[in-house]
């Protein structure tokens, strides 16, 4: 049983995965964006994946452990989800956001938003049973994509974009 980070009778507790989003309970999380020249990597979510399965997904995100750090965290999932070590995560912002995710569960996160600057493309050697698949995309052309077709998309990944891209990614890229 996982348990992460949730807010619950005024301070932070430690509560079960499933049950923080079923309850659509305030919880922790990370997400990370890895960018190599202008270019972002993506994920698309592994079929078993108990919420939005087959959707596409920034590099990769989760929740801190109990205690753990959330750049120790973006470091852990960047290895666990594709195979990645030694990058060095920048925390770009913090921000909070809420979204129906399905199957009657909700996310309500507060979002460490880390980005890596990759000299070249890292070879991934993805967990299949975290991603099905991957690819790299501008980012112009990934919000042309999102505005196409929002349903491909994860929630958290449409709000990234629409309404936190700059504080991502910085002026000159969002």
């Amino acid at each position: 049983m996982e348990m992460i980070p949730a807010w619950l009778d005024g301070g932070l507790h430690p509560v079960e995965k499933l049950e923080v989003h079923r309850r659509g309970l305030r919880h922790r999380a990370v997400s990370v964006f890895l960018l190599c020249g202008g270019d972002l990597l993506i994920q698309r979510r592994a079929m078993g994946k108990y919420h939005t399965p087959g959707l596409w997904a920034n590099t990769c995100c989760t929740h801190p452990a109990w205690e753990e750090e959330p750049r120790h965290c973006a470091r852990r999932r960047l290895k666990e989800e594709l195979g990645l070590a030694g990058l060095s995560p920048v925390l770009r912002d913090q921000v909070e956001y809420r979204a129906d995710v399905g199957n009657g569960m909700t996310e309500h996160e507060v979002v460490d938003l880390f980005l890596v600057h990759a000299p070249e493309r890292p070879a991934l050697r993805p967990n299949l049973a975290e991603v099905m698949d991957t690819r790299w995309i501008g980012l112009h052309a990934l919000k042309a994509e999102v505005a196409r077709d929002p349903a491909s998309f994860t929630p958290w990944m449409r709000i990234y974009l629409e309404q936190y891209a700059e504080r991502i990614f910085g002026p000159d890229l969002a």
